[in-house]
């Protein structure tokens, strides 16, 4: 029998389900890039509002960011990358 789908998931649950950690699912819900709605200390997320963060595609500004950013540890971390390229 196939387990039924969650309507609203916490922090710790969507942190476990993408990998990451709870302060990263925290620090979105306050930059609003998940909804999150608060539940006396704690908050749920929508497993509509998931899906939506999922499938937001990256904007001009933050493909940029990353660019400069891959651009920065290239720069520094150049020949590590080479080295470990090798092994």
């Amino acid at each position: 029998m196939e387990k039924a789908q969650k309507q609203y998931y916490s922090v710790k649950e969507l942190a476990d389900l993408l990998g990451t950690s709870r302060v990263t699912i925290f620090k979105k819900i306050k930059s609003g890039q998940i909804k999150g709605e608060r539940v006396g200390r704690n908050y749920i997320i929508n497993r509509e509002d998931i899906k939506d963060f999922l499938t937001t595609k990256l904007t001009a500004k933050v493909k940029k960011e990353i660019e400069n950013g891959v651009i920065e540890v290239i720069k520094q971390y150049g020949e590590v990358l080479k080295k470990l390229g090798r092994e």
